[in-house]
């Protein structure tokens, strides 16, 4: 048996924020990263809101790129105090899945954070309180997720915790919360976004519920990609909408190696998510085709790409996802993008070690080993063919 899970509801387009007026409660945290959503109204619209609905509100700023657990527990001590039943996550990735992680522990105070890495071993939630997330970039989709990605400082693994019980219980899609975004952030979210539908379509543990999102999200972010990154006004909402569809795809598919990697590198080679995943995808496809190329196949017709025959749309989309890097000014591997190669070389060993036993790993489309994942790496960091 299978299961499909997504948030009870989703308010989406124009003025979705208007929503937190009809919301039940008496006392929300609010989690953010930092004072620019503050500065620029958002904060501002969703405490107006709150209080239209009778509800007080406590703010809780400083959420890093990557959130630590010293911050989650910081967090939930303050949690602790205030007393929400009503938790809200606003932002890109790192807030929200910050605001999943310290609403675990506010619910569960003699939870470990071991516990709470172990897949799927996640105690009851909302017992005090009910979640809502609020996403400000397209790309990460955690307002629809059953995951939350934390990292240890002291060993700098990222550490994907998931559990259906952390799937939001409301997701605000606001399009008018993303036309602000810089242009770097654009095409990393966005290639996050694109990443996250090609990797729910050939997993092991991919349904029709989650191929039916995949191939949606792939055909909207072909569509709105690079014109969200020139700065297209109605490409942007489309984009906005489109990363949620690829997040109910992957959040119940799971996702596959292109995110082991983004996982276990991200920290130690100091790349951004999803310029890790931009990198990483078109080599990933290359070495999955040997047992998912009529599934690329597919995804390459949705995009109108040219190919006669399976393996000819395979190229094509390998070629296509370079086209995308080189439109929006992204490079197309880790020597590329400055990584020195010494010290690359010298945690290979590791990098390989650790992504193959990252979760994501169990459900790629072809199963792969330690040395295979070495060779993979050193394709990406050199910019070379996958050819085994």
């Amino acid at each position: 048996m299978k299961r499909f899970t997504i948030p009870r509801d989703v308010f989406f387009g124009e003025d979705a924020l208007s929503y937190l007026k009809t919301i039940k409660g008496e006392r929300a945290f609010i989690v953010i990263g930092s004072e620019r959503l503050v500065k620029d109204g958002t904060v501002g619209k969703v405490e107006a809101n709150l209080k239209e609905a009778g509800i007080e509100a406590k703010l809780f700023v400083g959420i890093e790129n990557d959130p630590s657990v010293q911050t989650v527990m910081k967090g939930t001590a303050e949690m602790n105090e205030f007393q929400p039943d009503v938790i809200i996550g606003i932002g890109g990735g790192s807030p929200i899945d910050a605001a999943k992680a310290m609403w675990i522990f506010y619910e569960h105070p003699n939870f470990t954070f071991e516990e709470a890495a172990k897949p799927f071993n996640l105690p009851e939630l909302r017992q005090k309180a009910k979640f809502y997330a609020i996403p400000t970039t397209s790309g990460t989709a955690t307002e629809v997720t059953s995951f939350s990605v934390i990292t240890d400082n002291n060993t700098g693994i990222k550490y994907p915790i998931a559990d259906y019980n952390i799937t939001p219980d409301v997701a605000i899609v606001d399009t008018t919360l993303v036309q602000t975004m810089p242009k770097s952030l654009v095409a990393n979210t966005g290639m996050d976004a694109l990443t996250h539908a090609i990797e729910a379509y050939p997993s092991t543990f991919r349904s029709p519920f989650t191929d039916a999102l995949s191939i949606k999200a792939i055909e909207m972010i072909g569509k709105n990609l690079v014109k969200s990154y020139n700065g297209e006004d109605e490409a942007r909402k489309e984009m906005h909408i489109a990363q949620n569809l690829a997040g109910m795809a992957f959040s119940n598919a799971i996702l596959g190696i292109v995110h082991s990697m983004a996982h276990k590198t991200g920290k130690i080679l100091n790349i951004a998510h999803g310029m890790a995943n931009a990198i990483y995808l078109s080599y990933a496809i290359e070495f999955n085709a040997k047992t998912a190329e009529k599934d690329y196949a597919d995804i390459a017709r949705v995009l109108k790409l040219a190919g006669d025959s399976d393996k000819e749309l395979v190229e094509s989309l390998v070629k296509y996802i370079g086209e995308l890097r080189t439109a929006m000014n992204m490079p197309h591997s880790l020597k590329e993008y400055g990584i020195d190669e010494e010290f690359f070389m010298t945690h290979l060993d590791d990098l390989a070690a650790t992504s193959v036993a990252d979760p994501c790993t169990g459900t790629n489309p072809r199963e792969i080993s330690v040395e295979e994942m070495k060779k993979l790496l050193t394709a990406i960091y050199y910019g070379e063919k996958v050819t085994f």
